[in-house]
C-alpha cells in the first residue's frame, strides 16, 4: 500500500474518531466551533498515530512525521498543500488565527516518542507534556478567541494533568509498545518492576503507585479549574468538560483500585455529566 493511500484512510479514522470521541459538552456546541474543534482533533490524533499505530509497510513515521511538518510551513508561508490532514486544517488555521509553533510541538512530541521510551523524573515527563498535551489546550482557547497569557498557563496545567490521566488509562497498551510513562524514579519508591506492567492484573505495590500518580493528576486539574471561571461564553462549557471528563476518569480509576491491568479504565457518561455540572455551578459562583 502507498503512502498516498494511506494518509487518506489515516485522516478519515482521524475524523471518525473525533467525532466519537467528542467530551459530552463538546457535542453541544454550534457548529463553527465544533468543526473547528473537529479538525484540530483529526489533526492531534493523526499526528499521534503516526507516532503510535502499526504502519503499513514501507511506510515511515519520522518521513511522515516530517511531512506533515513541511506541509504546515508551506500552509503558513500560503504555498500549495497536498497532504489532507492539513488541508482539513487550513480553514481553521484561517478563522482561528492557530499559532504554527503549537501545531509543530505536536509533531515534535510524536519524534520524541521513536527515541524516548522512560522518564527517569516527573518533571521529564512534566516537560515531555509541554510538547504532547499543552498545545492541544492552546489552540482550543483560539477557536474561542480567548488566549491570555494567564489562560494559557491555566490551560497548561489541565493539558498536563489530562496527559497524565491518560498514561494512567493505558499503562498496559503503552508497555505492549515498549513505552513507560511511569516515572522511573516513582517505580523504584514504590518497589514496582518493570516486567509487573505486563502482567494481568496489578500487584498491591503498583495499585499503591497508580493512586499516588492520579493524586498528582488531580492535583495538576485543580490547579487548572480556576481557567473555567476564566473563560466566558462556549467556552466555559467546552473546557468544562474537558475537565469534567478528567475527573470522571480519575473517579473511574479509582473504582476499579487503581488497577487500569486487570479492567479497562473509562468514565460513566453520567458522572461526567455531574462533574460538569459542578464545575458549571462552581465557576458561575
Amino acid at each position: 500500500m502507498s503512502q498516498q493511500t494511506v494518509v487518506p484512510a489515516v485522516h478519515r479514522l482521524a475524523q471518525a474518531r473525533a467525532q466519537e470521541n467528542f467530551p459530552v459538552a463538546l457535542r453541544v456546541l454550534p457548529r463553527r466551533h465544533r468543526r473547528h474543534l473537529v479538525a484540530i482533533y483529526g489533526y492531534a490524533r493523526h499526528v499521534d498515530d503516526v507516532g503510535d499505530e502499526p504502519v503499513a509497510p514501507g511506510v515511515d513515521r519520522l518521513a511522515e512525521l516530517n511531512r506533515v511538518e513541511a506541509e504546515l510551513r508551506a500552509l503558513y508561508a500560503g504555498r500549495t498543500v497536498s497532504h489532507p490532514v492539513v488541508r482539513a486544517l487550513a480553514s481553521t488555521v484561517a478563522d482561528c488565527h492557530l499559532p504554527l509553533d503549537a501545531l509543530v510541538r505536536l509533531v515534535e512530541a510524536n519524534r520524541v516518542d521513536q527515541r524516548v521510551t522512560r522518564y527517569e523524573t516527573f518533571a521529564q515527563l512534566v516537560d515531555y507534556c509541554t510538547l504532547s498535551a499543552n498545545p492541544v489546550g492552546e489552540l482550543v482557547l483560539h477557536v474561542f478567541g480567548q488566549v491570555g497569557q494567564a489562560r494559557r498557563e491555566l490551560s497548561d496545567r489541565i493539558c498536563t494533568a489530562l496527559q497524565l490521566v491518560e498514561h494512567l488509562q493505558d499503562v498496559a497498551e503503552d508497555h505492549r509498545r515498549g513505552r513507560i510513562y511511569l516515572p522511573a524514579e516513582d517505580l523504584a519508591r514504590f518497589g514496582v518492576g518493570e516486567d509487573e506492567l505486563a502482567r494481568p492484573a496489578a500487584s498491591r505495590a503498583l495499585r499503591e503507585l497508580i493512586a499516588f500518580e492520579a493524586e498528582r493528576a488531580r492535583a495538576w486539574l485543580d490547579a487548572g479549574a480556576p481557567l473555567v471561571s476564566a473563560l466566558h461564553g462556549w467556552a466555559r462549557l467546552a473546557v468544562g468538560g474537558y475537565l469534567a471528563g478528567g475527573r470522571a476518569t480519575l473517579d473511574a480509576l479509582a473504582e476499579v483500585d487503581h488497577d487500569p491491568l486487570r479492567w479497562t479504565v473509562r468514565p460513566r457518561r453520567g458522572r461526567m455529566l455531574r462533574r460538569l455540572a459542578s464545575a458549571t455551578v462552581r465557576s458561575a459562583g
